[in-house]
């Protein structure tokens, strides 16, 4: 234990510091010597659930009461800790696009920093409460969706798109959990999607992770409460290392479908007992087939799923 981990974060050493501890693990350095990595960050770098303009009010370990500010200092560390591109890095700036020639462009999302406070996510329409990504980002992510030339687009948001994920009688994600037309955060969904089919945008796969096991959804118009959009998948894989929990249950209002998942018996197994998991992509180089598999932490195969290029 050192002591930015025996308290809560709440200066920017203590930030620093929470960010310096994972890399005191031997396993964890060879393992970010060896491996390329594409950082995100969602709630758990600052605080469970933290929202910009949220409050520690209800947690007497904090002095300081500002989830802003909280959040800022922990930016400043992460980009001091984990690896972002000099483009990111000059604009500080989690969101980015990653080419990795002919076959894959990757996008990665922040569905943390431009949210609005969690609600119930029931408005019907557009409005400042039901930003999730906020407009600059959906923007940005629709023109460089179009602009892609990569057969595969890959879309890492660190938000499942139909989980219901509450919190304390409010939604933390962008499923509200009705089984209604798109409402609330879902708005953001239902204007990417119909973007995407509009402009005629096929093989897009959403990797994503938050919720504690792992799971392959397929989303299909024929069975959602909006249309029309082209069909796509979202992969969930997690953690690597921290307590499972789950399954979520599945909003219908982009028509998903379970495919899979592996979630623990009872809530909040240790690491060590055995419902880690992590995803793979593969795309062959001749044919663009892309071969999707989840893995449990010691590498055994629990899903794999083949999809073909649109034609």
């Amino acid at each position: 234990m050192t002591p930015a981990k025996s308290r809560v974060a709440q200066t920017l050493s203590d930030f620093r510091g929470n960010f310096a501890y994972n890399l005191e693990d031997a396993a964890l350095r060879r393992f970010a010597g060896a491996t390329a990595i594409a950082a995100q960050w969602d709630d758990h770098e600052v605080r469970n659930n933290w929202f910009p303009g949220g409050t520690t009010a209800d947690d007497d370990r904090y002095r300081v009461r500002s989830e802003s500010e909280l959040a800022a200092m922990c930016r400043r560390a992460m980009f001091d800790y984990v690896p972002f591109g000099a483009q990111a890095r000059r604009r500080h700036r989690v969101y980015r696009k990653l080419e990795r020639g002919p076959l894959l462009d990757v996008f990665l999302l922040d569905a943390r920093t431009y949210r609005a406070a969690n609600g119930r996510g029931d408005e019907p329409a557009p409005a400042p409460a039901t930003a999730m990504l906020g407009d600059a980002q959906l923007g940005w992510l629709e023109r460089e969706l179009v602009a892609s030339r990569a057969l595969w687009k890959v879309i890492a948001c660190d938000q499942p798109l139909g989980l219901v994920i509450p919190d304390d009688g409010m939604i933390e994600g962008f499923a509200q959990g009705q089984g209604s037309p798109p409402a609330g955060r879902e708005l953001e969904i239902a204007r990417l999607l119909a973007a995407l089919h509009r402009r005629r945008i096929a093989n897009v796969l959403f990797i994503t992770a938050d919720v504690h096991y792992a799971a392959a959804h397929l989303y299909h118009p024929e069975a959602a409460r909006f249309a029309p959009f082209t069909p796509f998948h979202e992969l969930v894989a997690g953690p690597l290392h921290a307590g499972g929990f789950g399954p979520n249950a599945l909003d219908p209002t982009f028509g998903p479908t379970l495919l899979y998942q592996r979630a623990p018996p009872a809530p909040n197994p240790a690491p060590w007992d055995g419902y880690l998991s992590f995803g793979r992509i593969h795309i062959a180089a001749r044919t663009g087939l892309l071969e999707a598999t989840l893995h449990g932490g010691d590498g055994e195969l629990l899903y794999r799923l083949v999809i073909p290029p649109a034609a």
